[in-house]
């Protein structure tokens, strides 16, 4: 099956490069594998998410052997290179806007010969007679105008994300702006399936209400791409596809466990940014800084990274040692960092692969040194938490005495304290007023991340159980009812009702499986609860009818799909983030179900810090003195 990757790359090169290949003033073809004229030449900018999407599904001599001679960044400052064509991707926002069109402001001193211009989305009915009014359209110099639908980032083979943390606060913390941004939102998950040739059944969590207003704007935005199209959703059994909505509250217990698989884990533990982990390289001459960048090209990362930590070194060893055996270059069963080192020296002709597995050696080096220093008490208690047993599969009876000795440890950071308090919150359904501030007070947690605490109430969480007294809040709080979106008590991502997988656990300190895997094999298998996810409309799309004519303004700009594949999909969307550890279950279930084609996806991708700063954000105000105060404790 084509990975997102694939499918976007398709997308790309076929409207945006393809169309200008071999094109330009000389008449010779320049197709491929031929030698190009200086004028068929092309530049291709790039705005910020464009850069990214590009990045993630295509490499430079893919691009360069298509006629691009330069990738540019839109925000940067460019040389003008007049005598070229410029290839313009980017999302239809005024600021890129205002930026492309910049570059031809003056005429006769335009930054390229000509543009042609491709937006991810739709551009709004504004911005676009804005652009019409400005002298480079009065000068024709844009020569193509077009939206190509492709607003989101392959983050992985069956990741994507909409490049979008501030959906978070969007969704469960009411603003302004609050609908515009979920269309935006809805808008750049229609260019999804549009991009994969996807018109599915839309279901939704019902236990939290915005769910469903969510998947009535993802519907309009489908029909209105179903009838630019109507081929969307065509192919054998894609009337099976449907697109599951997901409020992150479906699964708070994944958000602050710690996951010790290698992708999770890294991310978790150490300061990876972007995707790059910086490291002290040995080389033959000394040490050296390096960076590596942890995707897809990474053959040994994609082996590795679902792996458990307490494999991963072995493996990475087994690794090394079977590559220097082909080679025939001397290794010891246990190899280390220094001698990969000596191995480079003695054969440099493979410096890159060596260098690759040092680089996983030192990454799963990192990773065991932040485990034994800091959290390798925190996961038993976690885990315990999480299951509400012990690794004997007994109920545990008194949680307080294990967390207490955690919350007193002045070397665990306040973050660490914050995630056991909420899974204790958690296990127990919710606290007092009077025993979680014994806890916070154990904790010596600041007021000023207190509100990491109490805001999850936004997603449906009990934290102050009903039995007693009610959350003294002050009025910008209290506008917001925190118990609007909660339906039921009962929470079926509890591991009391869940799917039994005593067999599966390997490690004690990895028992806890991320409720998203329960939802994927019942979703393959036809059992979704109807009650708890119905479909939009009370039905799946087999029943629909043709599809509507198009409402949308016609500016003479094409839109089109690529159809990659034939059979169903499942495409599960998280509103306000999904963890590495509920990606790593999609591949999982994916495995074992290949009559499904299974995609995962979210506003944003979240390790445990950056969740507890998404809920610290919900106490944030852009005006003065007005932010969220914690209840008096």
């Amino acid at each position: 099956m084509a990975s997102l990757q694939d499918c976007v790359r398709e997308k790309i090169f076929k409207e945006l490069i393809y169309p200008h290949r071999g094109k330009g003033e000389a008449t010779a073809n320049g197709g491929p594998g031929q030698p190009y004229k200086e004028s068929q030449w092309k530049v291709l900018v790039l705005d910020s998410l464009a850069t990214r999407m590009i990045s993630a599904c295509c490499k430079m001599h893919q691009i360069m052997a298509e006629g691009i001679t330069l990738v540019e960044k839109l925000s940067m400052t460019r040389e003008p290179l007049p005598q070229l064509d410029a290839i313009y991707l980017i999302t239809p926002t005024s600021n890129s806007i205002n930026q492309m069109l910049a570059d031809f402001a003056e005429h006769n001193k335009w930054t390229y010969r000509a543009a042609h211009v491709y937006f991810t989305e739709a551009c709004p009915d504004e911005l676009f007679k804005e652009m019409c009014r400005h002298p480079a359209t009065k000068y024709k110099a844009i020569k193509t105008l077009k939206e190509i639908n492709c607003a989101f980032l392959p983050y992985e083979r069956k990741v994507f994300t909409l490049d979008n943390p501030g959906m978070f606060k969007a969704f469960y913390y009411p603003s302004l702006d609050r609908v515009a941004k979920l269309e935006q939102a809805a808008e750049k998950i229609a260019t999804l399936c549009a991009t994969l040739g996807e018109f599915p059944s839309i279901r939704y969590r019902s236990q939290f209400d915005n769910n469903h207003e969510f998947a009535q704007l993802l519907h309009q935005k489908l029909v209105a791409y179903k009838a630019d199209d109507p081929r969307m959703g065509d192919g054998t059994n894609k009337e099976r596809s449907q697109l599951i909505i997901l409020d992150r509250g479906f699964d708070p217990i994944s958000l602050f466990v710690h996951e010790l698989t290698f992708q999770a884990m890294a991310y978790d533990l150490l300061p990876i940014k972007d995707d790059v982990y910086g490291y002290t390289k040995q080389t033959p001459t000394g040490n050296k800084e390096a960076e590596v960048i942890l995707d897809e090209s990474d053959i040994l990362w994609v082996d590795m990274r679902h792996r458990h930590i307490a494999d991963v070194s072995q493996k990475v060893t087994q690794g090394l040692r079977k590559f220097a055996d082909e080679k025939r270059i001397g290794s010891k069963d246990q190899a280390s960092v220094k001698d990969v080192a000596q191995m480079v020296k003695q054969m440099p002709q493979y410096q890159k692969e060596l260098n690759n597995y040092a680089t996983h050696m030192h990454l799963a080096e990192d990773c065991m040194k932040e485990y034994q220093a800091k959290i390798s008490n925190l996961c038993k208690v976690e885990q315990d938490l999480a299951m509400g047993t012990d690794p004997q599969n007994e109920r545990i009876r008194d949680p307080m005495r294990a967390i207490v000795p955690i919350l007193l440890d002045q070397n665990i950071s306040v973050d660490e304290k914050i995630r056991v308090i909420h899974l204790y919150i958690l296990h127990k359904g919710g606290l007092s007023d009077e025993n979680l501030s014994k806890l916070m007070q154990h904790g010596n947690i600041p007021a000023e991340h207190k509100m990491k605490i109490f805001n999850v109430q936004h997603m449906g969480v009990t934290v102050i159980a009903e039995s007693s007294s009610s959350v003294n809040v002050n009025d910008s709080l209290a506008m917001v009812p925190l118990e609007r979106n909660r339906r039921s008590p009962y929470n079926s991502y509890q591991a009391l009702n869940r799917r039994e997988r005593i067999s599966e656990q390997t490690f004690q300190q990895s028992r806890w499986t991320p409720y998203l895997k329960d939802l994927l094999e019942d979703a393959c298998e036809d059992k979704l609860d109807q009650k708890q996810f119905p479909y939009l409309g009370g039905g799946a799309r087999g029943g629909r009818g043709a599809a509507p004519a198009s409402a949308r303004p016609q500016y003479n700009w094409s839109s089109g799909r690529t159809q990659t594949r034939s059979g169903p999909r499942l495409i599960f969307f998280v509103i306000g983030g999904i963890t590495y550890s509920e990606t790593r279950v999609a591949y999982e279930v994916a495995a074992n179900n290949k009559d499904w084609d299974i995609i995962v996806g979210s506003t944003h991708i979240i390790t445990p810090k950056d969740h507890l700063s998404d809920l610290q954000s919900l106490s944030e105000t852009d005006s003065p003195g007005a932010d969220v105060q914690p209840p008096p404790m």
